[in-house]
């Protein structure tokens, strides 16, 4: 599978993938039952394995799974509503707020066992140096991290904080109409101002090395997103060192196709293709950053 988007952590101990199918197995999933809202644990994370890790070359994807119950607030709605009236006709009196509360509780807990379930999936590569988890919502990633810790017992993944902020450093490629190394500046980007409410720019499909993009930051605001390129790779770097809208150009999409893979050894490729390009970009931008922020 190729990642959409992306946070990454620092990792400098990768796990053993036996502790992980052994610690990630104790903390499975299980379909969310009675009154539970939702339900969550690890699965397995492709359809070629009943374990709790997939490795391709030492590069470990794992699928943490959530069910959540759906009730439509509408429909909870009604019924209170029909109830409440109920009361007014036959006993004549109004319903106070603390009994209204009351019965909502009862109408949703009669309907919690029957309600409809929705489930999504968040996947992460543990890989030397590495913690990727594919997705930029910072909660949905601090989710996988601590219950990857949680079933292991602690995993010494920092917080991607650098010595210099990813806002500064696209803020110096704008300014100068380039990138470093291998990096090259795309056609989209989102620009924010100062103050208590501060303005925000979104500019799209327009060549960013334009006078009237850059004066935009030479009058002080600063990148909050900016699309670059990197070699086979197209995507959108935020100011929170997470990226966005992740492509991967053909030239890498199709390389297991042109080695003739189907099936798991096409997941295996892919996955190795996907890590080390992702790894790769990452450590040549950690280092126009200045490197970790060790405090």
């Amino acid at each position: 599978m190729w990642f959409k988007q992306l946070t990454a952590y620092p990792m400098p101990k990768k796990p053993e993938k036996k502790q992980l199918d052994e610690m990630l197995g104790g903390s499975w999933f299980g379909p969310c039952l009675g009154l539970d809202w939702f339900a969550e644990g690890f699965t397995q994370p492709t359809p070629y394995t009943d374990m709790a890790v997939a490795d391709a070359d030492g590069h470990y994807l794992v699928a943490l799974k959530r069910e959540e119950k759906v009730l439509p607030s509408a429909a909870i709605k009604e019924i209170l509503e029909e109830k409440i009236n109920n009361i007014k006709n036959a006993e004549g009196r109004d319903v106070g707020s603390k009994e209204k509360r009351e019965l909502k509780e009862k109408i949703i807990d009669d309907l919690l066992p029957r309600a409809l379930t929705r489930s999504s999936r968040t996947h992460a590569i543990l890989t030397d140096g590495w913690l990727l988890i594919d997705n930029a919502a910072p909660n949905k990633a601090e989710k996988m991290l601590a219950k990857l810790r949680e079933a292991l017992g602690g995993l010494e993944a920092k917080q991607p904080v650098t010595r210099q902020s990813p806002s500064s450093l696209m803020t110096n490629w704008l300014l100068a109409g380039e990138a470093q190394g291998n990096f090259k500046i795309g056609s989209d980007i989102v620009l924010r101002g100062s103050g208590d409410i501060a303005p925000v720019i979104k500019i799209k499909d327009k060549d960013l090395t334009d006078n009237d993009v850059v004066q935009h930051a030479r009058n002080g605001m600063t990148v909050a997103e900016m699309n670059l390129q990197w070699h086979g790779l197209d995507f959108v770097l935020t100011d929170k060192m997470t990226l966005k809208s992740i492509k991967y150009l053909d030239v890498l999409t199709e390389l297991p196709e042109r080695d003739g893979c189907d099936g798991y050894n096409f997941w295996y490729t892919s996955q190795i293709i996907m890590t080390r390009y992702l790894t790769d970009m990452l450590t040549e931008l950690l280092g126009y950053l200045g490197g970790w922020n060790q405090q």
